[in-house]
């Protein structure tokens, strides 16, 4: 079995790689290496000690600071996180003789507000990243383009745009509302959902999907090459709570709180999943009426587990 590391296990999709890690990791010839102790992206030393432990044919590099409202409170953090991380993280596997495949995970964030008009969003489309922490994420992609184009590795940079599943933390949408509907139903919350802005579309894969997308990847990407991961369909968010409603049978009202919105939100978000279909035969498998049940079961779950330790 060749030897894949993940940064940012600790993450809504590093605990998904390691849920995953019999039935699909496995089944595309990896074995997921554990970090054997704490690690900073930011200590070379640190990460020197985890890589010469571990030895990986393959990294993907998911670790970062991801929230935006965080990135626009402390940029110079999610800077120094998501761009000289990555290049720490990169000259630590070089010391370290690392020669395999390299998976830089950015963001669909990077492309900013696109003109309707050009929607689906393709790779051609010029990066016009609007907050700190798409700015970090392309800034990154062109460190690793330029690594790539200096080394022997495969170093690639996939664009995932909006994923869902469980383990997800509650400060995103979808998850925020799987939470509260999961509150109403014990009792510990009036039935209301408060949201910030509904009226806009996004692009929703489920994380399983995008755990796939990131195997293929490794297999058959270009080394150079930025990849979409995407689903390559828009859904209303306002029409995904309305589902959600749906399935749990919650009779609730939604209400707006201003404490919710995003000046930087973008209306329409829709991408085109064509460059990774061609170059590795992977599509997206996995309908969202099962991906949001899975998510309301989750926090069904974790919700009467925190309410039984209280």
């Amino acid at each position: 079995m060749r030897r894949l590391f993940i940064t940012g296990e600790s993450g809504f999709v590093g605990r998904a790689f390691d849920r995953l890690r019999a039935h699909v990791v496995a089944q595309h010839g990896w074995e997921l290496v554990s970090a054997e102790r704490e690690y900073d992206l930011l200590d070379a030393d640190s990460l020197d000690r985890v890589l010469s432990n571990a030895k990986p044919d393959a990294v993907i590099h998911l670790a970062g600071q991801t929230f935006i409202p965080e990135a626009f409170r402390d940029p110079e953090h999610t800077l120094d996180v998501n761009l000289l991380g990555t290049l720490k993280l990169l000259q630590s596997l070089q010391r370290n003789g690392f020669n395999g495949s390299f998976l830089y995970v950015s963001s669909g964030d990077v492309y900013g507000r696109v003109d309707p008009a050009l929607l689906p969003i393709t790779e051609l489309q010029v990066p016009r990243p609007q907050n700190p922490y798409a700015v970090s994420k392309a800034a990154a992609e062109l460190l690793c383009y330029q690594w790539s184009c200096n080394l022997p590795w495969r170093i690639m940079v996939a664009r995932p745009f909006n994923h869902i599943g469980p383990g997800q933390r509650e400060d995103f949408v979808i998850s925020s509302v799987a939470r509260q509907m999961a509150r109403i139903k014990l009792g510990l919350q009036e039935r209301r959902i408060l949201v910030g802005d509904i009226d806009v579309s996004r692009d929703f894969l489920d994380v399983e999907d995008v755990i796939s997308a990131y195997l293929a990847l490794l297999e058959k990407g270009q080394s150079g090459e930025v990849y979409n991961v995407c689903s390559g369909k828009e859904y209303l968010i306002r029409d995904m709570i309305a589902s959600m409603l749906y399935l749990t049978e919650i009779d609730a009202t939604i209400e707006q709180d201003p404490a919710r919105m995003r000046l930087s939100d973008l209306r329409r978000v829709k991408g085109c999943n064509q460059k990774i279909e061609l170059a590795t035969g992977w599509k997206p498998g996995i309908s969202m009426q099962p991906t949001l049940l899975a998510v309301l079961a989750d926090w069904d779950a974790r919700v009467a587990a925190e309410n039984a330790a209280q």
